[in-house]
């Protein structure tokens, strides 16, 4: 998927000015206000009516949210209903849900169990189950690890991962998290104000990145590790 140009505008100030192309697994990568929750607004068609979008894309699928595209927030609780037991919160059948289930790592019983009852790990692994209803072709993840701790985090990135190759569908991974963008994305998109600054495999932007804001987000993410080996 090619997308040409994604433009946003407020009040004829423009906002986001990208192109980018998600050959496997993407990582759109920036500090907070550098436009990546815009970005994936604008995909899923949910950008404010004050906004003015300029979208042209290549793909072999629409832009269709909850249909061709799917979307995993950071935040499970936003997702779900803290009154309605899961199993309600599906749009498939239970055999289905269970099935899904079966490919997150869940116990078919969670199912109906209401979301305060279960942790952040299985909240999170609730949402991407409820993503797979539809079969996307585009997965959209809005930092799902953020509130996560160290551990959980990295079962969770090794868990989509494992669906990719599954479902075959493509990942746009929105985060500020270049650790988390390294385990699981091929690519890497990095954004300033709404422009790219630098964008390539992410192997070679790690160990050898040409801007001086990429450098500055990579000494920042591994302050504390020895990444270029």
């Amino acid at each position: 998927m090619r997308v040409d140009k994604l433009k946003i505008e407020l009040d004829e100030r423009l906002l986001v000015d990208i192109n980018f192309t998600i050959t496997n697994s993407l990582a759109l990568v920036g500090e907070s206000g550098s436009g990546k929750s815009l970005t994936l607004k604008a995909l899923l068609g949910m950008l404010p009516d004050t906004m003015k979008l300029g979208l042209e894309y290549k793909a072999d699928f629409e832009l269709i949210a909850g249909e061709s595209i799917s979307f995993v927030p950071q935040n499970p609780f936003t997702a779900l209903s803290p009154l309605t037991k899961i199993t309600k919160q599906f749009f498939v059948s239970k055999e289905r849900q269970e099935e899904l289930f079966e490919r997150v790592g869940l116990e078919k019983d969670l199912l109906e169990r209401f979301a305060p009852e279960l942790s952040g790990g299985q909240l999170q692994r609730v949402v991407i189950a409820m993503a797979l209803e539809t079969t996307p072709k585009l997965l959209l993840l809005d930092e799902p690890t953020t509130a996560l701790d160290p551990k959980t985090r990295v079962l969770i990135l090794e868990l989509l991962k494992k669906l990719q190759q599954e479902f075959t569908f493509k990942m746009l991974f929105v985060t500020h998290d270049i650790g988390s963008a390294e385990a699981l994305c091929e690519d890497i998109v990095v954004i300033k104000d709404g422009r790219v600054v630098e964008d390539g495999k992410m192997s070679q932007i790690l160990q050898k990145p040409k801007a001086q804001y990429t450098k500055t987000l990579i000494e920042a993410n591994f302050a504390h590790r020895n990444f270029r080996r």
